[in-house]
């Protein structure tokens, strides 16, 4: 489990990073709606389902 200090960190870096992109006048690098926000959370399941099965490759050991 993550720690507290890691979400909020986590949290203020994407509060700052979205601050920026907007000072600087530029779209976000994401969907604005919830389907975006979903597929963020889609992203987070299913690694946490791998994970939790201990499925995986290590990409390093496969290449020549």
């Amino acid at each position: 489990m993550v720690s507290a200090s890691t979400a909020v960190l986590a949290l203020f870096t994407g509060f700052l990073t979205g601050a920026v992109f907007r000072l600087v006048n530029v779209p976000i690098p994401a969907p604005p709606n919830a389907a975006g926000v979903l597929g963020i959370v889609g992203i987070y399941l299913g690694y946490v389902l791998l994970d939790h099965f201990d499925v995986g490759v290590d990409i390093l050991n496969v290449l020549p």
